[in-house]
């Protein structure tokens, strides 16, 4: 497994289809491309995650999230890409772009915009939007240092992107980007 601070290597791993360990906002987060099944379904061993649930992805930029643009009303794509206060990942009607083993039994997909330094570099580094589910089996809490992540996953995942964790107290709530509705505080 490779430790590294160098986000260009990340994504390259995460190009090949690797599984990948970083920091986000509040908790260490595992993550891959939304679009190789192989390493969605990978996360979700390591989870121990049924993928009816769902994940959630996470950009770094707006440009990211044009994909959505394109389903989405211009109010509601505005609400997507804006600054919040807290952490927000925004429930997105949509059956067109993301996978069913991401959206899992859903008839959309959690995304946010994140504020988040390190998450940035490493999704503007792959250039896309990545899964972003906490770095945790199920049951367990979530793994807020890069130690807690290796004793979790061991030499069970590709990469570790070693930055700093986010100072929010708590991941991301969870809101529906149409009506507003919360699904996780």
């Amino acid at each position: 497994m490779l430790i590294t601070s160098d986000a260009t290597e990340v994504a390259a791993i995460l190009r090949d289809g690797g599984v990948v360990a970083y920091p986000t906002e509040a908790v260490w987060g595992l993550g891959c491309d939304p679009f190789n099944k192989a390493a969605v379904e990978r996360i979700l061993t390591l989870k121990s995650r049924p993928v009816e649930k769902g994940l959630i992805l996470v950009a770094g930029a707006a440009q990211h999230l044009e994909p959505w643009r394109e389903i989405l009303e211009y109010p509601a794509f505005t609400r997507l890409i804006e600054v919040t206060e807290r952490p927000t990942s925004w429930v997105v009607p949509d059956t067109l772009i993301t996978p069913d083993w991401v959206r899992g039994q859903h008839s959309g997909v959690a995304i946010r915009l994140s504020q988040h330094e390190p998450v940035q570099t490493l999704c503007m580094a792959y250039n896309g939007v990545l899964v972003s589910t906490s770095a945790n089996p199920a049951g367990l809490e979530p793994a807020r240092s890069k130690e807690e992540v290796m004793t979790y996953f061991s030499d069970q995942l590709d990469a570790i992107y070693d930055a700093p964790l986010g100072t929010a107290e708590q991941p991301s709530q969870v809101l529906d980007l149409m009506t507003g509705k919360q699904f996780r505080a």
